[in-house]
C-alpha cells in the first residue's frame, strides 16, 4: 500500500528540487523530515510540507504505521513555464523563463 501528496505550480524549477528529491529517496520518513528541515535550500522547504502531508496521508486514510513508513519515491516534474521579457541592447529583447515545478512524494509501509 503507498500513499502520495503533490504540490502543483510551485515556483521552483525542477532541475533545483530534483537534486533535493534524490537526498530523501529510499529514506525513512522521520529521517527524511530531518534532512529537510536542516538544508537551506528553498526546495527542501517544499518538500518537507510534501512529505509531510504524504505521510499524513498514510496514517490517516490507510491506517499505515508511521515508525515503518519510507518515502518509496521523491519526484520534480515540469510545470507551466512564465515567459518575460527583459530590454537589452538597440531595442532587442531577451526572454526570461520562469519556471515551475509539480513536486510530489510517494511513501510504503517497510514490511
Amino acid at each position: 500500500m503507498e500513499a502520495k501528496a503533490v504540490a502543483k505550480y510551485m515556483r521552483i524549477s525542477p532541475r533545483k528540487m530534483k537534486f533535493v528529491c534524490d537526498m530523501v529517496r529510499g529514506k525513512q520518513v522521520d529521517e527524511a523530515l530531518a534532512i529537510l528541515k536542516f538544508h537551506p535550500g528553498k526546495g527542501a522547504k517544499i518538500l518537507e510540507k510534501v512529505v509531510k502531508s504524504a505521510a499524513a496521508n498514510a496514517e490517516n486514510n490507510f491506517d499505515m504505521d508511521r515508525d515503518k513508513l519510507y518515502v518509496s519515491n521523491a519526484y520534480a516534474n515540469q510545470g507551466p513555464t512564465l515567459k518575460r521579457w527583459r530590454p537589452r541592447a538597440k531595442g532587442s529583447a531577451y526572454k526570461i523563463l520562469k519556471r515551475s515545478s509539480h513536486v510530489g512524494a510517494v511513501v510504503k509501509e517497510r514490511e
